[in-house]
């Protein structure tokens, strides 16, 4: 601290600014409030086309409770665990500076919350505006266990938005309806078996009139606009299959704002949304006020030649037909007009609508930085699907359609599982536990080799493919210096599948560069960065047979996951844990956990629950 005399302050004009220091340091206190929740996690039956399915919800609801609070609140959360699952709670694009500890990962920065049993997480909303999400990080329970997150402005509130303020703020979470056992479903991916798909898709919870039980139809989710109000529409991809496209038949969407961080206002009369992804949108309704509209969510799926594995042709089967509906009423009985949608496997206007978007660099924004010019560490990431001998330890097995493998998902060709730990990862790395050094394998900054990684002669089964398919499961983690500016190439690869992926990074948020599709060429795409404006994100959507280039800085300590947010890519192991050291002073260092979620019964813990095949 500087000494008066230092100011060059006189002792009254010193004693007179010491007190209007504190009285500013009180009021910003002052301001900010703690928001409380409590979350009973518990299963109900509930009945949708003709069928009762027994569902893992958070207090009773689908989805489960918002929470609301304004930028630099703090938010407790009391999780009471009534359900027969091993749980946790994800705090998705929340940023948990200082405070890995309740970022919710199973035994990476927590023990899991068992049956019967309670945990409180605690955590600061600070520097970020906009919508977010919380969800299960168990299984693949987050189908089910999810809901928005919504941090309003500090300073003016809804009035200091950069953007005309909405008559009425909605949140729309597109979800699946499943009817299957969703922890079963898990166990099934990480042994290779892809045989599960929804049985249709919901808005807010609801299936929607094109679906129906003997007849009757099912309910759909109604939003009542009236005639010249603006209305800002919290977009949230809660699902675990697929990316959507949203539209309302007679209007249009003005983009503000993904992932918590304000765009420059883009015009569209289509949203694309991935699994992780959150946008907002403001819709004027100027339609005519004499009929009523359908606002409908449709997957987007993966087209041929992608044949893969049964599951995805059942799955486009399906999927076809479960797109949802919610209906705009606007004072008017008569039949709802629907939206002309895209065609199922058209992924191009996904790839454009995200090619538009840019940032809105606010002129008093703090907490939008300028893009780091220098780069420390790079790193090329390859995206695809493999295979490990079905049997642990054996190195050699039959390949291709083969009884004698299990399929893989990979980073660099290596499929993520957890170490044999007693407690979490983080846990073992703040004690400086040493026997976690020999569980764990670096993520290399390139693939073992380079190939036409988007040949889609790598789809079916083949000898091509198979020369490729070998890879291995490890513990994959990669080790950044606290402030370290990295920059990530993330490529899609055509191995048995042509999906894009939903890369989620935790902790952090990454400016998304550039994408493209086909193979990335740094001699080429280098000069197509956007290092002015580009989107910040904290989950980015890789193209189908394509790539994208994002860049972090890597200043917040802890271990933080990195995964693809498709379920069944998470569960067989696209994942990698990224460890961000401590930096020099107190304030840039890990303080130790307030609360420990690891005091009961390790051998309890470690059911099977997560990325785990025995």
């Amino acid at each position: 601290m500087h000494s008066m005399e230092s100011w060059n302050l006189s002792p009254m004009a010193a004693a007179v600014t010491a007190v209007v220091f504190i009285l500013i340091a009180m009021s910003t206190r002052a301001s900010a409030a703690l928001i409380e929740q409590t979350f009973v996690v518990s299963q109900m039956r509930m009945t949708h086309l003709c069928r009762e399915t027994l569902v893992t919800v958070v207090n009773g609801q689908l989805p489960g409770p918002m929470i609301e609070a304004t930028e630099g609140d703090s938010v407790t959360v009391h999780v009471v665990n009534q359900s027969p699952h091993n749980m946790t709670i994800h705090w998705h694009g929340v940023k948990q500076q200082l405070n890995c500890w309740a970022d919710g990962v199973p035994m990476i920065t927590q023990c899991p919350i068992l049956p019967n049993h309670n945990f409180t997480y605690r955590f600061d909303v600070a520097g970020q505006e906009g919508t977010l999400w919380w969800h299960a990080h168990v299984f693949s329970l987050r189908g089910t266990v999810h809901g928005a997150l919504i941090i309003r402005p500090r300073h003016g509130g809804v009035d200091s938005y950069p953007f005309p303020k909405p008559h009425k703020e909605i949140p729309i979470v597109i979800g699946e309806w499943w009817e299957v056992d969703l922890e079963q479903m898990d166990r099934d991916f990480v042994h290779g078996f892809l045989d599960d798909q929804p049985s249709a898709s919901t808005i807010n919870g609801k299936l929607g009139d094109l679906f129906n039980c003997e007849g009757a139809v099912e309910d759909g989710y109604v939003l009542d606009m009236e005639p010249g109000k603006t209305y800002l529409l919290r977009v949230i991809n809660a699902a675990l299959f697929s990316e959507y496209y949203l539209r309302i038949s007679g209007h249009k969407f003005t983009v503000v704002a993904g992932d918590a961080n304000y765009v420059n206002p883009y015009s569209t009369d289509i949203l694309a949304i991935s699994p992780g992804e959150t946008v907002d949108a403001l819709v004027v309704a100027d339609a005519p006020p004499d009929r009523s509209y359908y606002m409908v969510a449709k997957p987007i799926l993966t087209p041929p030649p992608d044949p893969q594995i049964p599951a995805f042709a059942t799955k486009r089967r399906c999927c076809t037909s479960t797109a949802a509906t919610t209906t705009i009423a606007m004072a008017s009985d008569d039949a709802p007009v629907a939206p002309e949608m895209p065609d199922e496997f058209d992924m191009m206007t996904s790839f454009y609508f995200r090619g538009n978007l840019t940032s809105l660099r606010r002129r008093h924004a703090q907490h939008l930085p300028a893009v780091p010019a220098q780069v420390d560490e790079r790193m090329f990431v390859t995206l695809g699907l493999g295979s490990v001998c079905r049997r642990r330890g054996q190195q050699s097995c039959k390949r291709g359609d083969s009884d004698e493998t299990i399929s893989v998902a990979t980073m660099n060709n290596v499929s993520f599982e957890l170490p044999d730990l007693k407690t979490s990862m983080l846990d073992a790395y703040y004690r400086n536990t040493s026997s976690m050094d020999d569980m764990v394998t670096v993520l290399p900054d390139g693939p073992p080799r380079m190939f036409n990684f988007t040949d889609s002669a790598l789809m079916p089964t083949g000898p091509q493919e198979e020369e490729l398919e070998p890879t291995a499961r490890a513990t994959v983690v990669r080790r950044f210096r606290h402030g370290a500016v990295v920059e990530v190439v993330f490529q899609s690869t055509a191995m048995w599948q042509g999906d894009s992926n939903p890369m989620h990074l935790h902790g952090h948020d990454m400016f998304v560069l550039a994408q493209g599709l086909g193979n990335y060429d740094a001699a080429r795409d280098v000069a197509r960065y956007n290092l002015v404006d580009p989107p910040v994100r904290n989950t980015v959507l890789v193209p189908r047979l394509g790539w994208v280039a994002v860049r972090f800085v890597a200043d917040n300590p802890g271990m933080w996951f990195m995964h693809c947010h498709y379920d069944f890519h998470l569960s067989m192991g696209m994942a990698a844990v990224f460890i961000v050291e401590d930096g020099a002073t107190a304030d840039t260092s890990l303080p130790p956990p307030v609360a420990s979620s690891c005091s009961h019964d390790n051998s309890l813990m470690r059911q099977e629950f997560f990325l785990k095949a025995k």
